[in-house]
């Protein structure tokens, strides 16, 4: 706690940010569970519950594109405003639905289809607004929060969702979700720092998708996630409805299990940075991951089937922590709420694959090949990962330092324009630590402008106290 709690204390903005998603996601966790469970009452629910994880992840792929083209022309606080209120209403058209009459059965398949469409829109403009709120040093621990919120929240939400199935029903389940995208807009709205797109005064060519780290850890993302939506979306309420006892409350201890495995390995990422290369410790923790899938093979017990969820949380969480702060090291400033959008939808869109590919073996009741299919999806590009070889860095550094490697080529290079709050509001993707040659601000080796280190906007530097 001594690496959050300072965080926490000191970038107030991050605060009030961090914890209006954290409440938001936790009303999501539950409404997937109400939404399957709506789905599971009608007739041939099984079966439908593919359809259903279609409707929720499929439509990231246009709204991800849309986000991309959005988050670096906006205000991200606007942005994320409008999606809440966009999604709340379509959250809350259920429990009205239900209350004046009754809930069509296509109804829940419209609701997931608006949610998949703006999904990326948090998923993106959050972890492109960290690098604005938090200084470079405090990004690993700011990374871990926002991957422990998904789980803490989770792990509440699963939680609730067993006696509020119980106690209000699905559709007033939804009703709570959307209050809680309420609670974010009001989080938004006293975010003091602004969230506005960086200045290009020149032409940039930054060929992201030629790294070979970014292209190689984004696809070893998005065949994992293919697995794990396999396994959350459609086996997991399959094996609570149909082989576990429980029922509800099972759907949601696994889904529990998951998320607490998360927030371990999420605090964990967050205060220790591996010393084997960021690259080899993302392939080792997926490939533990891959491995706990084989315990759904311990079905029809619920401890095996639990540990499963538990280790698949626990290894996938500094996965995707060690590869954001990588992101954020390579990616552009002016550039990351495209990139971060793109690589997170390319990951986000996934899922359904995987609900697909296993409903065919589940409805035929071939648990053995459906886990057999998740495991080798998981594992198959970490082993791949384990043989991709980056050169290593100096620390504070960025990739235009390495006259082999420019990613930014600037022509004809602009001077940096020094504004209030901004230390550059010039070609911000063309900054870098001075190295003791050059001093901030002037022109280094190769026609790269080089420039003080980035604060968050809107901050005292922290050396004039």
């Amino acid at each position: 706690m001594s690496t959050y709690m300072p965080l926490l204390k000191s970038r107030p903005d991050f605060r009030r940010l961090w914890l209006g998603a954290s409440v938001s996601v936790m009303g999501d966790s539950m409404t997937y569970i109400a939404l399957s469970w709506l789905v599971l009452a009608q007739r041939d629910g099984t079966a439908k519950l593919g359809v259903l994880a279609v409707c929720y992840t499929a439509p990231v792929l246009i709204g991800g594109l849309a986000a991309s083209f959005v988050l670096d022309r906006f205000d991200k606080r606007t942005v994320l405003i409008v999606d809440n209120v966009l999604r709340g209403a379509a959250v809350a058209s259920i429990p009205i639905a239900a209350a004046v009459g009754g809930v069509p059965e296509w109804l829940p398949f419209l609701v997931a289809a608006v949610y998949g469409l703006l999904k990326m829109v948090p998923m993106a403009a959050v972890p492109a607004a960290i690098p604005d709120l938090v200084t470079e040093g405090q990004r690993d621990a700011a990374n871990a929060l926002e991957s422990v919120s998904y789980s803490l929240s989770g792990i509440i939400g699963f939680t609730l969702a067993a006696p509020l199935l119980t106690t209000m029903g699905p559709a007033n389940m939804l009703a709570l979700d959307a209050a809680t995208y309420a609670c974010f807009t009001i989080a938004l709205t006293l975010v003091r720092t602004p969230l506005r797109p960086r200045k290009i005064t020149a032409s940039p060519n930054v060929p992201v998708f030629r790294d070979k780290v970014l292209v190689a850890t984004t696809v070893a993302f998005m065949a994992f996630n293919i697995a794990e939506g396999a396994m959350t979306m459609v086996v997991a309420p399959w094996l609570a409805k149909e082989h576990l006892p429980g029922d509800g409350a099972t759907l949601s201890l696994l889904m529990a299990a998951l998320s607490a495995g998360e927030l371990l390995g999420g605090f964990a990422a967050g205060a220790w940075r591996p010393r084997i290369g960021r690259l080899t410790a993302i392939a080792l923790v997926e490939l533990v991951a891959a491995a706990g899938i084989l315990a759904l093979l311990g079905s029809p017990s619920w401890i095996p089937v639990t540990a499963a969820f538990l280790i698949m949380g626990t290894f996938s969480a500094p996965m995707t922590v060690w590869a954001q702060s990588l992101r954020m090291e390579r990616v552009p400033p002016a550039q990351r709420g495209r990139v971060f959008s793109v690589f997170r939808t390319m990951m986000q869109a996934t899922p359904p694959i995987g609900a697909a590919l296993v409903t065919p073996l589940l409805v035929a009741g071939d648990l053995p090949a459906a886990v057999t299919l998740m495991t080798a999806l998981a594992a198959v590009p970490a082993f791949a990962l384990l043989f991709l070889r980056d050169k290593p860095r100096a620390p504070e550094s960025t990739p235009v330092d390495n006259p082999r490697s420019l990613w930014i080529k600037l022509s004809p290079v602009t001077p940096c324009t020094a504004s209030a709050g901004h230390p550059t509001d010039g070609p911000a993707p063309a900054i870098s630590k001075a190295s003791p040659q050059h001093s901030p601000g002037s022109a280094g080796p190769h026609g790269v402008i080089e420039a003080a280190p980035e604060r968050p906007s809107g901050e005292a530097d922290p050396s004039s106290g």
